[in-house]
C-alpha cells in the first residue's frame, strides 16, 4: 500500500504533462531550410538530374509517398555521394540524409514523411565531382501530420 502513493503522484504528472498546452505552428521557415542545405552541401545547386516524385496535394499529412531518384551512372568517375530531403514548414526541416557509394547501382529512394502543413520539399544530390542537383515541389496539405 505504500508504493501506491508514488505511482499516482507519476501517473498525475504524466497526465499534467499529457493536456499541457503543445506549441503550435513551430515549422522552420525556408531560410532555416536553405541554411541547412548550405551546411550539409555548401555550394550552389542547379536544377536537373533529380527527380522528385510526390503529390502536389495530400489529404493527410501523416504518411506523404515520396520518391527521389538522380541521373547518375553510379560509377567510379560519376556517381551520387549524398542525396538530402528538406521539408521547410516541419518543426525541424531535415526529413532524410543518404551516403551513396558507386556500388549502390542506381540512387533512387522511396520513403513516406510527415508533413506538419503545406510547404515546399527539396531534395538535394551532392555527385562525386562535387556538383550539386536540386530539384523541389510546392505540397499542399489539407491535414497536418506533425501535430499532437
Amino acid at each position: 500500500m505504500a508504493d501506491t502513493l508514488p505511482r499516482r503522484a507519476l501517473v498525475a504528472a504524466g497526465l499534467a504533462a499529457a493536456i499541457a498546452p503543445l506549441p503550435r505552428d513551430a515549422g522552420a521557415t525556408p531560410a532555416e531550410a536553405r541554411e541547412l542545405l548550405r551546411r550539409l552541401a555548401p555550394g550552389a545547386a542547379r536544377e536537373g538530374r533529380v527527380t522528385l516524385r510526390i503529390e502536389a496535394i495530400v489529404d493527410n499529412g501523416a504518411q506523404v509517398p515520396l520518391v527521389v531518384a538522380v541521373d547518375s551512372p553510379m560509377t567510379e568517375a560519376d556517381h551520387v555521394r549524398a542525396l538530402h530531403v528538406v521539408a521547410d514548414g516541419n518543426p525541424a526541416p531535415g526529413v532524410a540524409s543518404f551516403a551513396l557509394t558507386p556500388r549502390a547501382g542506381r540512387c533512387e529512394v522511396s520513403m513516406r514523411l510527415r508533413l506538419a502543413r503545406s510547404q515546399r520539399v527539396v531534395a538535394l544530390a551532392e555527385m562525386s565531382d562535387g556538383s550539386l542537383w536540386t530539384a523541389s515541389r510546392e505540397v499542399t496539405v489539407t491535414v497536418g501530420g506533425c501535430s499532437a
